[in-house]
This record gives C-alpha cells, sequence and structure tokens, in this order.
C-alpha cells in the first residue's frame, strides 16, 4: 500500500517546529519577527518569512481540524459588524457566534445593505444548522435579508439597541480581533486579511479556556489535552512514532 505523502514533504524542519510556530502566531499577539526570535532562542534558526509562509500554508487547516473537533454549536447566533481600516478603505467585518461565545464564522464585506446581510446568513448556514434564535442590533439589512431566507423564516428574530459599552455576546467577539489589529498595526489587504481572521478565531479558542470558571488544576488538564489534540492536527505525534 502506498504511503500518503506528509503534508510537510519539502520543508526543511519538523512538524513540531512548524506546528508550533503556526500556534504562536495564531494563539498570542505575537509578530512573525517575535516568533523569528523566540524560536532562535530554542536553537531554531529560520526567517521571519518563513513563518508566513508556514501560517499561510497550514492555518486554514489547522482551523478546520478545530472547527471539526467542537461541540455542536448553541441554538442562537449573535451577529454583528465592526469596521476595519484596510489601506485606507472602510471594511465591514461580519461577525457569527453562539450563545456561548464560540465563533461561527466571519466575513470581510465592502458593504453594509441587504446583500452583504444575506451573503453572510447563507455563508453561516452552510456550515451549521438552523438556529433557534437570532440576536442582532437595529441595522435593517438583516431583517431584509432573513425574510429572503427561507431556511430563516421562522426564527425568532431578537434586536438588541446598540450603545456604546453595551455587554453583549457580539460585541465582546469583537475585542480579539481589535487586539490583534493594533498588534499588527493594522490590517492591509481584503483577501490576506479574510484569511487571516478565518483562521485565527477558530485556533485561538481553541486554546484560549473560559479561566475565570476553572480552578487551577481543572485549567491545566483541559489544556494539555487541547495541546495533545493540536499535535495530532500538525502530525507531531506521528512523525514521533516514525522516528
Amino acid at each position: 500500500m502506498k504511503k500518503s505523502k506528509s503534508p510537510y514533504y519539502g520543508f526543511r524542519f519538523p512538524a513540531a517546529v512548524i506546528g508550533c510556530a503556526v500556534r504562536w502566531y495564531y494563539r498570542f499577539n505575537l509578530s512573525l519577527r517575535d516568533i523569528e526570535e523566540l524560536l532562535l532562542e530554542r536553537g531554531v534558526s529560520v526567517s521571519y518569512e518563513s513563518v508566513r509562509n508556514w501560517c499561510d500554508r497550514f492555518g486554514a487547516q489547522f482551523a478546520r481540524r478545530a472547527k471539526a473537533a467542537r461541540a455542536r454549536p448553541g441554538s442562537t447566533w449573535h451577529l454583528d459588524e465592526m469596521f476595519v481600516i484596510l489601506r485606507g478603505d472602510p471594511y465591514l467585518l461580519w461577525r457569527a457566534v453562539d450563545e456561548h461565545g464560540v465563533e461561527l464564522d466571519i466575513l470581510l464585506q465592502k458593504r453594509r445593505d441587504k446583500a452583504a446581510a444575506e451573503r453572510f446568513f447563507k455563508r453561516v448556514l452552510r456550515l451549521h444548522p438552523v438556529p433557534r434564535k437570532i440576536v442582532t442590533d437595529q441595522l435593517r439589512s438583516y431583517a431584509a435579508a432573513k425574510a429572503d431566507i427561507p431556511e430563516l423564516a421562522s426564527v425568532k428574530h431578537v434586536f438588541f439597541r446598540a450603545a456604546a459599552r453595551l455587554n453583549n455576546r457580539a460585541e465582546n467577539s469583537h475585542q480579539p480581533t481589535r487586539r490583534r489589529e493594533r498588534q499588527m498595526q493594522g490590517f492591509r489587504d481584503p483577501r490576506r486579511t479574510q484569511r487571516f481572521l478565518a483562521s485565527f478565531g477558530p485556533i485561538r479558542q481553541h486554546f484560549a479556556l473560559p479561566r475565570h470558571r476553572m480552578n487551577a488544576a481543572c485549567h491545566r488538564a483541559e489544556l494539555k489535552a487541547r495541546l495533545l489534540t493540536w499535535q495530532e492536527w500538525t502530525g507531531v505525534k506521528a512523525s514521533q512514532a516514525n522516528s
């Protein structure tokens, strides 16, 4: 039986190094040069451009596995959009999360109209079951788009009043993106931004446990389990077994 080619075939560094660099980049607010320095401290001499290549090559693949490993999403969708500036042009980042704060999907779009809302609804529906309830702000595009989608016709739609510092699930879900945006000194290319954020959310949330609801021992045990899962995804265990 012919063996399948390793996804790391042709790369100079092993799966353990590449997987570690990709995890650091999406999990923590580190730049590519920060990761280059951290790897050098551990005896790995690699350029930040190589780290960028690893993240572009493997980020989406690991994010898909993180999504597949999650529990079934909640039955309530919280949707919201935030403005981001890319090279001086305003864009809207549409985001959907469930009632537990788990990110369902994101989509970067130029507009905030009915067509954009409908496009985002259909995108989320392709990967997730029809919700019991949808929670949005009072943007009329949501209601207009929902009315044209048969799957959402009987879904309850709840509106909340948008206000500064309002504590709601959708607004809070933007905070990690804002922190990362500041650390990266702003996003630039729309296509790269969409690709980065689509991987950033699932990978970050795989490791960002609700520490305030867990004692130290439980937190360490759960984090170790998730690190072991990550090693399986990145092929570290397989490479160790073959060596």
